[in-house]
C-alpha cells in the first residue's frame, strides 16, 4: 500500500493519463471489479464494468454493491483530478444509488458529472448505462475533500 500511495502523491499536480490512473487501480477492488476508466476529467468521468460472474449476485443478475463501487469510483476519481492532490485526498462520504433495471451480462457504464464543487465537498451525480444506452442506476454521491497526513 504504501508503494501505491507514494505513486499517487508522485501525480502530484500534473493531470494524470487515463492508462496512469488505470495503472494506479491494479491490486485494488478496482481491478478486482475488473473497472476501467476511459475518461477522466474533473467536470466528467466515464468508467466501465464487466457484468459476469465477479460483479453478480448468486441469482447472476448485477450485484447492486458492485453498482454502488463504480458510482463512487468515477466521483472520487472526478473529485482527485479537481484538487490539489498534494496537499488533500479525496474520499467518499455519502452515496445513495437507484438500481432501475437488472443486467445479466456485459457491461455497464457509469457517466459521472459534478453538482457542486466545494472546498471540503463535492456532489457527483452518477448515471450508469447498458450497452443499448438503457439507465441501469441512478447515484448521487458526496465526496470528502480531505487534508492529507
Amino acid at each position: 500500500m504504501a508503494d501505491d500511495q507514494s505513486q499517487i502523491q508522485s501525480v502530484g499536480t500534473s493531470i494524470p493519463t487515463v492508462d496512469e490512473l488505470n495503472t494506479l487501480g491494479r491490486g485494488f477492488l478496482f481491478e478486482a471489479l475488473g473497472m476501467r476508466i476511459e475518461e477522466a476529467w474533473a467536470d466528467r468521468v466515464i468508467m466501465s464494468m464487466p457484468v459476469s460472474r465477479t460483479t453478480q449476485q448468486p441469482v447472476g443478475i448485477l450485484h447492486g454493491g458492485a453498482t454502488v463501487a463504480l458510482a463512487e469510483s468515477a466521483a472520487s476519481i472526478g473529485t482527485w483530478l479537481g484538487i490539489d492532490r498534494a496537499a488533500f485526498s479525496a474520499v467518499g462520504l455519502e452515496i445513495n444509488c437507484n438500481h432501475l433495471r437488472s443486467k445479466r451480462d456485459g457491461m455497464v457504464r457509469a457517466i459521472a458529472t459534478p453538482l457542486h464543487r466545494g472546498r471540503r465537498n463535492w456532489v457527483w451525480d452518477i448515471r450508469v448505462y447498458d450497452e443499448a444506452d438503457a439507465l441501469v442506476a441512478i447515484a448521487r454521491c458526496t465526496i470528502a475533500v480531505v487534508p492529507l497526513r
